[in-house]
């Protein structure tokens, strides 16, 4: 289950990628689609999250930043 870490209620545009950046703040880029090119990041708004080793931090759906554990498992691949 995520937990919120920051209230941000950031709106989204369609047509952008949304996501939590190296300084801890929400960026968006332009999403690539078709022969199109992706556009350069933008800041959206400034945070400065501190992550933590093993969360999956992202962007839920009130446009705030959460954070869900990451499963480390699966099936053992075999050695060639």
């Amino acid at each position: 289950m995520a937990q919120k870490i920051a209230k941000a209620g950031v709106k989204r545009q369609k047509g952008y990628l949304y996501y939590l950046d190296k300084q801890g703040d929400i960026s968006r880029a332009k999403m690539a689609r078709g022969g199109s090119k992706g556009g350069r990041p933008e800041k959206v708004k400034k945070l400065g999250v501190k992550r933590e080793d093993g969360y999956l931090y992202f962007i839920d759906k009130q446009g705030d930043v959460s954070r869900a554990k990451m499963v480390r498992g699966g099936r053992r691949r075999k050695r060639r």
